[in-house]
């Protein structure tokens, strides 16, 4: 009796494609890409593996959120002013520093200020986490294995002087390697870029074009210097703005929901409010 033949799997496959060893990296990138356009292998596939060979020749400096950009907390703030501080920066940790960013204590979790309500007398450096400090050399595979092991999901960066450079989060290294990781400001791919908040007030993906935009709200912005909206919002700020600063051009308020240290996500934006009807009444 004869057996059927099987179709060979997506590992079998690409084994018998790379049985021709690279020489080099660059030579494995394009074998992994000609997998592609074969068909042995999707696009999620091919960005992944591309990312994680990219993760252990980048360096933690190439990806971490800059020391001017840090939400921090002082060791002296009372709770009626960390409170609000973790509600506006909507961050899940925090560096707890003492006078300035180069003495970090700690890490304060968000969740804890949750139990720190239920306690009669505060002192937060009971609730801190230790805080783990690496050098700016240091490779993101390297960082991600340890972050794995340790269970850390922050670390904070220090320069050759012992300064600190900034700070890197678990999701800042697997956002290098899988792409841009969702939460809940990101919207389903197959919606339009545009959609109307419960507030009454528009999520707009960054890579929107400049003439859909203009479509969709009767907006005159130019896309002779730039294509997309946050191609604008960076234009006029000179820089990568944190998450919630908002920034105004031609009277539409545009507030970050989403960013990192390299690029915008998700804004929020505000329209101009029409002159009210009855002023000349």
């Amino acid at each position: 009796m004869e057996s059927s033949p099987s179709k060979p799997g997506f590992l079998e496959r690409l084994s018998h494609l790379l049985l021709r060893e690279p020489e080099d990296r660059e030579q494995l990138i394009e074998i992994l890409h000609s997998a592609y356009e074969r068909n042995l292998m999707d696009a999620d596939a091919l960005t992944i593996i591309e990312g994680a060979l990219a993760a252990s020749e980048t360096r933690v400096t190439d990806v971490m959120i800059p020391r001017a950009q840090m939400d921090v907390i002082d060791i002296d703030d009372p709770l009626d002013e960390i409170v609000p501080t973790v509600i506006e920066a909507a961050h899940s940790r925090f560096p707890v520093v003492d006078g300035d960013r180069d003495n970090v204590l700690g890490i304060l979790l968000a969740k804890d200020l949750l139990r720190i309500h239920t306690e009669t007398s505060f002192d937060l450096r009971d609730w801190l986490r230790p805080a783990v400090f690496i050098p700016e050399s240091k490779r993101l595979n390297v960082l991600l294995r340890e972050f794995r092991v340790s269970r850390n999901h922050m670390a904070i960066v220090v320069n050759e002087y012992g300064g600190v450079a900034g700070l890197v989060t678990i999701e800042d290294v697997l956002e290098q390697i899988v792409g841009d990781i969702e939460d809940e400001y990101d919207f389903d791919e197959a919606h339009d870029n545009i959609r109307l908040d419960s507030t009454g007030r528009y999520r707009v993906k960054a890579r929107t074009e400049i003439d859909d935009f203009n479509a969709a709200f009767s907006t005159k912005f130019s896309d002779e210097e730039f294509d997309t909206v946050g191609g604008l919002v960076l234009r006029h700020l000179g820089r990568v703005p944190k998450r919630n600063e908002v920034v105004d051009i031609d009277g539409v308020r545009f507030q970050v929901l989403r960013a990192d240290s390299r690029r915008l996500y998700t804004l929020l934006v505000d329209l101009p409010k029409p002159p009210a009807a009855d002023a000349a009444a």
